[in-house]
């Protein structure tokens, strides 16, 4: 699973409980700026707000707008009842394998936790 990734991100907040994702918008918006291919791997808490079913926050949706290759832990979306054919089509479900596939490939690892 070889993205060619510059950054990838590790985030595990909830959008629906906290502002954590509103701060990392900016943050990623500026180095999409300097061309810097990133990824963002949703683990944890980060999974929930993703599933089509019911309204995505507002954060979720200006995330899924940018150029950032996403994806969210199969076992995490299990563990919080999110059904895999209810995730939004640029998501990219992935299990523990894949993660350290993708952190091995990527020079920089950024853990927003």
């Amino acid at each position: 699973m070889s993205e060619n990734l510059d950054m990838i991100y590790l985030f595990g907040f909830s959008g629906l409980t906290g502002t954590q994702l509103q701060r990392l918008l900016p943050i990623l918006k500026s180095q999409i700026k300097k061309n810097t291919k990133l990824g963002l791997v949703l683990i944890h808490d980060g999974v929930i707000g993703i599933t089509t079913k019911g309204k995505i926050q507002k954060e979720m949706e200006e995330l899924l707008s940018l150029d950032v290759v996403l994806f969210a832990m199969r076992s995490d979306m299990k563990a919080r009842g999110i059904a895999l054919k209810y995730i939004h089509d640029k998501i990219k479900s992935i299990e523990y394998d894949d993660l350290i596939d993708v952190i091995d490939a990527t020079p920089k690892v950024i853990s927003w936790m």
